[in-house]
């Protein structure tokens, strides 16, 4: 196992993580995905465990919260060798105040997942959403009150915007509170928008990235192809086709890391995998297994050496295309000043 430190802090973590979405009996879009009972999901955990895997990831809206109940019963006795992060912000009852980002929500919501976890404390604890109803500055007072009272150790955000992100940290600084060092964000091989604004700012700003569906949802399995469309038992994104991108142009994508796979012996999961880590301020991968093969299989992608060539090729097939103003900011770029320092520029700027 790989491990790192999460953004700037002490914090060292497992390269990869075990996420729990997996785990209970899920509704809606997560039907196809929670189907992990607390005997699989125990011997999931241990198996990561004795992997060297140490950091485990949740969302009290798993599942309604059973996710959490189930991955706590299953980390059991080894919680003082793991790292639990989990999220709040989403609705998780009936009432109108039930949901966001609120203070009541927030300080209520730690205590229920604490309790759901059988901890004392948190490790990463996350905003899971942007909350438009809640001023900034109420959910960041709300978060500080957490750590303050000890029970969480470290705060995050998840599919937030950079400007939100950046906001924050700078009220947070600004009030001596403990700022962001963690963002859990979606990142893949067909989803790398990321690489525009958030990936510069965590940088800028000491946060870790924490990768969610690296994978795509599956689509990077290599079982989905033209002649597939639908895999080989099932058709798990027709029940969770959550995120966008190029379908077209994903299915050349896998027929490249098939044959990159196939020149270092390893799945085009593993390939999609060891990619990621190569990626700057990415801490740590979340991977969602819910089978023991499954686990392993993703485990093993710490051990694929990618080539220069190889990496050359996949960030051909899938580089983003730049959003204004990144673009001009690259194209006035002063060509003589970077040469003068030896700083190669991303595209030749204009004449």
């Amino acid at each position: 196992m790989q491990y790192a430190r999460l953004g700037e802090t002490g914090l060292i973590v497992s390269r990869l993580a075990l996420g729990s979405m997996t785990f209970g009996a899920g509704a809606g879009i997560f039907a196809s995905v929670a189907k992990v009972d607390q005997k699989s999901a125990n011997d999931l955990v241990a198996r990561a465990i004795d992997g060297g895997v140490n950091f485990f990831n949740s969302a009290d809206v798993y599942a309604g919260g059973e996710s959490e109940r189930i991955l706590g019963k299953a980390i059991g006795p080894k919680r003082h060798g793991t790292v639990i992060a989990t999220k709040v912000g989403n609705r998780m009852g009936d009432a109108v105040i039930e949901s966001g980002l609120s203070r009541r929500h927030v300080l209520g919501a730690a205590d229920a997942s604490l309790e759901r976890l059988g901890t004392d404390y948190i490790d990463v604890y996350l905003v899971h959403k942007v909350d438009p109803l809640t001023p900034m500055e109420e959910t960041i007072e709300a978060l500080e009150r957490l750590v303050r009272d000890g029970k969480v150790r470290y705060v995050g955000f998840s599919n937030w915007q950079a400007w939100q992100a950046a906001k924050a940290v700078g009220i947070q600084k600004a009030r001596g509170f403990s700022p962001f060092r963690a963002a859990e964000m979606y990142y893949s091989l067909v989803g790398r928008d990321l690489e525009h604004d958030v990936v510069p700012f965590c940088a800028d700003a000491g946060i870790g990235v924490m990768v969610w569906s690296p994978l795509a949802g599956g689509f990077l399995s290599g079982k989905y192809t033209r002649e597939k469309p639908k895999g080989e038992s099932g058709d798990r994104l027709g029940g969770f086709d959550f995120l966008p991108y190029d379908r077209q142009r994903g299915y050349d994508l896998v027929a490249i890391l098939r044959t990159i796979g196939e020149k270092r012996g390893a799945t085009p999961a593993q390939v999609s995998l060891a990619w990621l880590l190569t990626r700057p301020t990415v801490s740590s991968i979340l991977i969602g297994a819910s089978s023991a093969a499954q686990l392993a299989d993703n485990v093993a992608a710490v051990d694929v050496k990618l080539t220069p060539e190889d990496l050359a090729a996949l960030d051909a097939a899938t580089k983003p295309t730049q959003p204004y103003p990144n673009w001009f900011t690259d194209r006035v770029a002063d060509g003589k000043a970077h040469a003068a320092l030896g700083i190669k520029l991303a595209v030749p700027p204009i004449r």
